[in-house]
């Protein structure tokens, strides 16, 4: 592989692949339609306009990083060498999914393959027989999808890191799963579906919170009752004996009603009372504890609802971001908008060239 700033694999404009693929089939199904309305013009742009399919896909791969494989090193040039290989056997790999756009990058810190393609499968019982659909796409490709969380394309993508493992292998590198290699095959992609993880796991430990608060509540309306009746008979009954005693009556002598009878008596009731007293005090120490616990699980879940919040707007944010770019590629054309960002990135390098001088003198000034 010679040593360039970019290798074009191919740079097709996409609405001359949409003829290509799915002119026939346009042919066909307006054949068959008797209203006027229900034919399809330009099946680009109905795809295009539409929300069911995009109209393309991307993806953008690199090996190692800024660190370890630096596009103006040898080790970026053997990650580029894997690149290379890893492209030229992705169509045959992937037969319905049409490549129009492919480019290796080597201007930037690290080598990386950007890939668009069409997806589309054929034999398909509505609408066009030929038509887009990335879901049928990869199916046919053997990736049937099943949980939420296992669709097609992360089947896809986890065989498709699997052959780039291959071929790092064949050139000497040791395959390193990090789990982070997965933002260099979409980056906006991949950070929505973090928000995504992340607003799922907040929900979670949301929903747990609310159930411990709901449980506490349980309790201290439980407690609550039995609280207020200790502290009445405590403050009925804690008082000494001596305090409390009626005097005697007519026919006893005071002396021997408050020995003989009253006393007695009230000595073990106090004594009872003391000791409901005490178990009142621990329950009430326990009552103030689970109140205490409470207060701060409602305080971390007002807290956790705010973070919800925080990243529930940052992941509109980042939708939003993925639309207007996919907006701007279609006003504008995946070619011009692919020139726009390449003029500028060579931008960036250039004035970065004319930093690094600068900063290399600082140093050996020191």
């Amino acid at each position: 592989m010679t040593e360039t700033a970019e290798i074009t694999y191919c740079q097709e404009n996409i609405k001359a692949v949409y003829h290509e693929l799915f002119d026939e089939a346009l042919e066909r199904y307006n054949a068959k339609q008797t209203r006027a309305d229900r034919r399809i013009e330009n099946y680009y742009e109905k795809i295009r306009s539409g929300k069911q399919e995009k109209p393309f896909h991307e993806i953008i791969l690199q090996v190692g990083n800024k660190d370890d494989m630096s596009a103006d090193s040898d080790e970026g040039r053997l990650a580029a060498a894997v690149l290379d290989e890893y492209m030229k056997a992705f169509q045959e790999r992937n037969p319905n999914l049409r490549v129009f756009s492919a480019h290796l990058h080597m201007d930037e810190a690290t080598p990386h393959l950007h890939i668009d393609f069409v997806p589309f499968t054929v034999g398909s019982k509505r609408g066009l027989d030929t038509r887009v659909s990335l879901k049928q796409a990869l199916a046919a490709q053997g990736f049937k999808g099943g949980t939420r969380g296992d669709t097609e394309w992360s089947q896809w993508v986890r065989s498709e890191k699997e052959q780039l493992s291959a071929v790092m292998e064949r050139h000497g590198i040791e395959w390193e799963d990090k789990g982070t290699h997965d933002k260099h095959l979409s980056v906006l992609d991949y950070k929505k579906e973090q928000r995504a993880k992340e607003i799922a796991a907040l929900e979670t430990v949301k929903a747990e919170k609310e159930s411990q608060v709901e449980s506490q509540e349980r309790r201290l309306k439980e407690l609550a009752p039995a609280v207020k009746d200790m502290e009445r008979l405590a403050a009925d009954f804690s008082a000494d004996p001596e305090e409390i005693l009626p005097e005697a009556g007519t026919l006893e002598s005071a002396k021997s009603y408050r020995e003989k009878k009253a006393k007695p008596l009230l000595a073990k009731i106090v004594k009872v009372l003391r000791s409901l007293y005490r178990a009142y005090m621990e329950l009430r120490g326990k009552f103030d504890r689970l109140q205490g616990d409470y207060d701060r699980v409602r305080e971390g879940n007002a807290r956790l609802s705010d973070r919800l919040m925080e990243v529930k707007l940052e992941n509109k944010k980042l939708r939003q971001i993925s639309a207007d770019y996919t907006r701007v590629k279609r006003v504008f054309g995946p070619e011009q908008v692919a020139a726009a960002v390449e003029a500028d990135k060579q931008r960036e390098q250039a004035e970065k060239g004319h930093k690094r001088p600068r900063r290399s003198l600082d140093w050996g000034g020191r």
